[in-house]
């Protein structure tokens, strides 16, 4: 494989285009979207180190959206033949890959409730639920604080929101002692109060059972290891 640093807002891989490789996040931030003709654009994921974003390239010949970068980031490129020859010597390789697109697809169902149910305040708490713990299962949290350069523009293109109702919750998210943001840094002093706030069950990203929160129908506890 080889690896590429890029800036921040930049294009992996476009819509479009066709792909001979796929990408792993080393480090930084991606995101996957789609831009129509008149220029607006919907953000639909957020990727953290350890994602793999495109392992449907290898069946698909034409990408139907754009992955950029939200920060600074380091990724690496694994060819499709690689990739090929890897999964077809490692079967339980070519399962995990499997798994892990299946993982994706239940995170894009739970955007589409995002979108659709949950107020304004419930979708953002929601999104930073989800990436908090998406970086804590690869150790990537220190306490309840983690890095988060998302803007408030993308904030606005995730969950369908204008900047000024992003602006707005924002403040309302810290007034409430809910986060604190500042300076691309995110904490949370207490995830009860945002998982509430963002009827949030992580049972959609499938962390291993000694990750996962309990569902809102049990007590609320996080069990995290090591």
């Amino acid at each position: 494989m080889t690896v590429r640093d890029f800036r921040g807002d930049e294009d992996i891989i476009r819509d479009g285009d066709r792909a001979s490789q796929c990408c792993l996040l080393l480090e930084g931030f991606l995101c996957r979207y789609k831009t129509l003709a008149d220029g607006s654009r919907t953000i639909m994921a957020f990727y953290v180190p350890g994602d793999i974003p495109d392992l449907h390239s290898l069946h698909l010949g034409v990408m139907d959206h754009t992955l950029g970068t939200v920060a600074p980031s380091r990724v690496a490129f694994i060819p499709h033949d690689a990739m090929r020859r890897l999964t077809h010597r490692h079967p339980r390789l070519a399962d995990a890959f499997w798994r892990d697109t299946l993982i994706d697809a239940a995170v894009f169902r739970e955007w589409i409730v995002n979108l659709g149910s949950r107020d304004a305040c419930s979708r953002i708490a929601h999104l930073l639920c989800e990436i908090f713990l998406k970086l804590k299962a690869v150790g990537l949290t220190q306490d309840n604080a983690f890095d988060f350069p998302v803007t408030q523009s993308k904030i606005a293109d995730a969950t369908g929101l204008s900047n000024v109702h992003v602006n707005r919750t924002l403040m309302e998210l810290r007034a409430d002692g809910v986060i604190t943001l500042e300076r691309g840094r995110c904490t949370i002093p207490d995830f009860e109060r945002l998982r509430n706030a963002a009827m949030f069950d992580d049972a959609y990203l499938h962390l291993p059972a000694k990750q996962q929160l309990k569902s809102p129908q049990g007590t609320a506890e996080l069990s995290y290891a090591g």
